[in-house]
Formats: structure tokens, sequence, C-alpha cells
């Protein structure tokens, strides 16, 4: 069986466990799935094992409830020299009423480190379609964005 190795799916039926009192599904729930397939797809990419470095632009558009079926759509849109930026859509299913809604996304970078835990180099990404350049021309300005943040954050402590 052929896959690209840049993307990954999953799907995750919300159980009660997983909510508050309200039927919704926790924050905190959701965040650690999206940890999850953001290492799944960058390992599976990178090819070994991979840590987070940082997490942008969670946004919980609207709540999950219990009983939904929650899929994460999930791809490598930027590689540097050893990081990458995963890209992480969320789509969630009403199975009774037969409704699918965008429900939440983000962007986690992750690194490549070797067993000493130094980063090390990933393949480079070859945007192969339209939707793969843009996924790349976006993320490119991100990375800029946070790095330009990063500086910012660095004059407020001097």
């Amino acid at each position: 069986m052929e896959f690209a190795n840049n993307q990954l799916t999953m799907t995750v039926l919300m159980t009660p466990d997983k909510a508050n009192f309200s039927g919704n599904v926790h924050g905190g729930t959701l965040l650690k799935y999206l940890d999850e397939v953001a290492y799944a797809c960058a390992s599976r990419y990178a090819g070994g094992y991979v840590v987070t470095l940082s997490v942008d632009q969670v946004i919980f558009r609207q709540p999950i409830h219990v009983g939904e079926l929650v899929t994460f759509l999930a791809s490598v849109n930027f590689t540097g020299h050893s990081s990458m930026e995963i890209g992480i859509k969320v789509i969630t299913e009403n199975i009774h009423q037969r409704s699918v809604r965008h429900t939440n996304s983000c962007f986690f970078t992750m690194v490549a480190v070797d067993g000493e835990g130094r980063p090390q180099a990933v393949p480079a990404l070859q945007p192969q379609n339209a939707e793969e350049r843009r996924r790349w021309r976006q993320a490119e300005q991100r990375r800029h964005i946070r790095r330009e943040l990063q500086q910012r954050y660095e004059a407020l402590e001097a």
C-alpha cells in the first residue's frame, strides 16, 4: 500500500471520561490528542524520534461533545534543517445528526532528535501540488512571525 508519509489521519470517539459536566470535551484532552497526532505525523516523516518545540494558534472554534467522532488531519507543511511545522485540522462528526464541522486548528513545531537528544536533519519537504505549496508559503510566514515574536520577547527581558 502506498501513502504519503507527510500526512496522517486519526479518528477518535469522544467518550464521557474525556468531558466535563456539560458534556463538552476538555480542552486539555484535545491538546493531548493534538500533541500525539503531531508527534505521529512528524516522527513518521522524520523516520525517528521528535520532540515538541512549540504550539501556535490553537483555536477552539466550537465545542466537541461526548459521542462525536473527531478526526485529526495532520500534514507536514514545512521543513527546516531539523524542524517541521505540522498543521492539524480537526473535523468533528455528530453521528446522529449526520453533520460535520471544523472545530479546531493549530500548528506544532516539532524537532527531530537523535539518541542523545541533539537535533538531527530531516528530509527536505518537496511540495507536490498547489495546496502543499500554499501550506509551505504560509508556514514560512508563520516561521518568520515566530522568530520576530521571539526577538520581541527577548528585548522585553533585556
